[in-house]
């Protein structure tokens, strides 16, 4: 069916939005898989150190991983009602060298979903997203959304999901882009 990759847009050990992929990863439908990938070993983004060192290995190690994947999930955080840095971070070294963009990102299917300690669960952070992907040439799915509020209540301090009705949501949301991903 469908191979994805999934980024959660924190960098925090117990980052709740890496227990929210580790949790979708568990419901995804038979035949599909979703790949969580950690980011931390990315740099911040610098111009000089892009014409001195070239693209960072952990960079093309995950341009290769989503060109060669059906589709990417991204988890992200709401910092300020907007997108966390770290994360854009990433995806503009995704994009280096603009020939990359291409093969990353254009026409490549793209799930937004996030968890908050909050009451809004990253409703903002998840429209920020939609002019840089589609500046990417990314096709964003929008037939689904997955805004997890009051994460707290959804996630044990192991971060395990504990909230079934969450998860019910869940497994409808990936199987609704699995099934975008083949269309």
């Amino acid at each position: 069916m469908a191979n994805l990759i999934g980024v959660a847009g924190s960098l925090r050990r117990n980052s709740i939005n890496r227990a929210l992929l580790c949790a979708a990863s568990g419901v995804m439908p038979p035949g599909s898989e979703l790949a969580i990938v950690d980011i931390a070993g990315i740099p911040l983004y610098n111009g000089d150190l892009e014409e001195a060192e070239g693209i960072p290995a952990a960079v093309r190690e995950l341009q290769d991983q989503i060109a060669g994947s059906d589709g990417l999930v991204i988890a992200t955080p709401e910092y300020n009602s907007g997108m966390p840095g770290v994360l854009k971070n990433v995806m503009d070294w995704l994009s280096r060298p603009p020939e990359q963009i291409g093969r990353v990102f254009r026409d490549r299917p793209v799930a937004i979903m996030g968890a908050s300690p909050g009451g809004f669960g990253t409703v903002s952070a998840q429209a920020t997203w939609l002019p840089v992907l589609k500046a990417l040439g990314a096709r964003t799915w929008s037939g689904g959304r997955m805004l997890v509020s009051g994460a707290g209540k959804v996630f044990d301090d192991g971060g395990e999901m504990i909230d079934e009705s969450v998860r019910d949501r869940l497994a409808t949301f990936m199987a609704g882009f699995v099934e975008f991903t083949s269309g």
